[in-house]
């Protein structure tokens, strides 16, 4: 049988292990996906670590997958063989329970396919995914550069489009890492009035670069008064992992301003409730997109000009790439592509 090189976890929180496996023949209703690209995202560690609920090891993390579409299983229409095709955090849905019967395939019941975690993701040559989680992937795009959009970028995108924010609206995003630096440049093509927030004073160059049109250095200036100040945000895109910093924001939303949450923190969040309710603020969680969702993204970001700032790595790296997104010194997504050396 033919073989291809993936990259595994084996047990929690252990090395990764570069190992060649038989290559899969896709089932009914997948497809075999040719790996041109994958992106390295910080919910990996959920892979890595084994935290994500009934996880099954050795597992192959990666959930920002740009490819090729190489086999067909089964009852597959619609797709053929050198599609370019790309697979996000999204790996499907049943279509059968209520939330699918309602559209929302996000919140699918039945126990939703998580690329990388259900089943063995973009850390290798190849790897199986389902149709319903296949996005087309526009000609006008690298493999590098699509990668990270189909988890970073759908982030960040899709809540802006379904956040309530007209044009004109002030929006600040709150962080200028792997999620912020994207979300700055949609909150600009979008036309709003886009406010980056952010530690250090070395930032502001970068914000005004990706399309900003205020820096706000978290380090010299409470933001959440510096935004008052400026009337209100409509929207904060918070895509920190500090808590407290994030809480904080609130006092920044304007009349009916929402604090849109993508980042994680490791702690509950405090959200002042006199405020949500003085002003009809609110706080939301925001889930990543569904297939189309990434497609969407890929398409605007062609037409617009926004693109991922990354650092390339072989697969056979992959333990620096992890490192390096895990330290936070990547700047600012690191993209693994199957090569052996």
């Amino acid at each position: 049988m033919p073989k291809m090189l993936v990259a595994q976890i084996s047990t929690p929180n252990g090395p990764f292990e570069l190992v060649d496996r038989e290559r899969p023949e896709p089932g009914p209703n997948t497809v075999r996906v040719a790996v041109d690209a994958c992106g390295v995202c910080h919910s990996d560690s959920l892979t890595k670590m084994a935290a994500y609920p009934r996880i099954v090891l050795p597992r192959v993390p990666g959930h920002e997958v740009v490819g090729r579409v190489d086999a067909l299983g089964p009852g597959v229409e619609g797709w053929t063989i050198g599609q370019r095709v790309g697979v996000g955090w999204h790996g499907g849905y049943c279509g059968r329970c209520d939330a699918c019967r309602r559209g929302q395939f996000f919140a699918c019941v039945t126990g939703p396919p998580v690329t990388g975690i259900s089943h063995d993701g973009g850390y290798g040559e190849y790897m199986i995914a389902p149709v319903t989680a296949l996005a087309r992937v526009p000609d006008g795009l690298s493999v590098t550069d699509a990668a990270p959009l189909m988890c970073a970028g759908v982030t960040t995108f899709n809540a802006l489009r379904n956040s309530g924010a007209r044009s004109g609206d002030l929006v600040a995003v709150h962080g200028l890492g792997g999620l912020g630096h994207l979300g700055v440049q949609f909150a600009s093509k979008m036309g709003f009035q886009t406010v980056a927030v952010a530690r250090g004073a070395d930032k502001a160059a970068l914000a005004a670069s990706l399309g900003a049109d205020r820096y706000i250095d978290s380090t010299a200036e409470d933001p959440a008064a510096a935004l008052a100040a400026m009337g209100g945000a409509r929207i904060v895109l918070a895509t920190v992992t500090d808590n407290d910093a994030m809480s904080a924001m609130v006092g920044g939303l304007g009349i009916e301003g929402s604090l849109l949450v993508l980042g994680a923190p490791h702690a509950p969040l405090a959200v002042p409730a006199f405020a949500l309710i003085a002003g009809r603020r609110s706080a939301q969680g925001w889930y990543s997109g569904v297939s189309i969702d990434s497609e969407e993204t890929l398409a605007f970001s062609v037409r617009t000009g926004v693109r991922s700032m990354n650092e390339v790595l072989p697969l056979a790296r992959v333990s620096d790439a992890y490192e390096r997104m895990m330290s936070g010194k990547a700047r600012f997504r690191v993209v693994l592509t199957p090569t052996r050396k």
